[in-house]
């Protein structure tokens, strides 16, 4: 896929304020300073487009940006932020439960991982609750520059291997850099793929209430 136009739209702290469940949408998640901004930068093509900082949970919003006027990418507040109250986070946590269940035109959901960390368990909880309640998501692996060859396999081996205790398969995956640009063009084809399967909602659908959330 080529990458025409990548423009913002808007920013929410409410999911009924999203613009129109009428596009395809893909979200892209992780825990604070996973490199995030800087990867959707990247895919996208347009630097500065999402802001990247230093300060972990930068992040505090539902962001959506609107690709080649067909589909949009929304990055979602980072999880696991050591640095703000208990109020804020739960605020937060709330915040993102309530948009990935809501969203009827939620296509998948990028959770990226540091690769250069052995399992977290923060991740690996995340994880399990889309499954559980049956958002579909894939696992990006990010800063794969930072480290060579061997111990970049061995991480993932490791990632793999803890992860095969929970689940029959494993979700997709994709290794990226936001230096080399690496893993970047794998995605937007996997984005492309996924857009073909993508069926309007019924706006009542997509319009219902929250209701009861876990």
């Amino acid at each position: 896929m080529k990458i025409n136009s990548a423009v913002f739209l808007q920013s929410n702290s409410d999911y009924l304020k999203c613009p129109p469940a009428n596009r395809p949408e893909y979200v892209f998640i992780g825990r604070s300073n996973v490199g995030k901004s800087s990867l959707i930068n990247v895919i996208t093509g347009k630097p500065g487009l999402a802001k990247t900082s230093q300060i972990p949970g930068k992040t505090q919003l539902i962001n959506h940006f609107l690709v080649n006027g067909e589909w949009y990418l929304v990055d979602l507040p980072g999880y696991g932020w050591a640095k703000v109250s208990k109020t804020e986070r739960e605020k937060w946590e709330t915040l993102i439960r309530q948009y990935l269940m809501q969203r009827e035109n939620l296509m998948c959901v990028f959770v990226l991982i540091d690769s250069r960390l052995e399992p977290q368990a923060i991740d690996l909880q995340f994880m399990q609750w889309l499954g559980e309640k049956g958002v579909p998501f894939a696992m990006v692996f990010t800063k794969a520059d930072k480290q060579s060859k061997t111990r970049l396999q061995t991480n993932l081996q490791q990632y793999n291997a803890v992860m095969m205790q929970q689940w029959e398969e494993l979700p997709g995956q994709f290794l990226t850099s936001s230096v080399t640009r690496e893993g970047s063009d794998a995605i937007l084809d996997y984005i492309e793929e996924l857009n073909t399967r993508f069926v309007t909602p019924d706006p009542a659908a997509a319009n219902k209430s929250s209701g009861n959330l876990s």
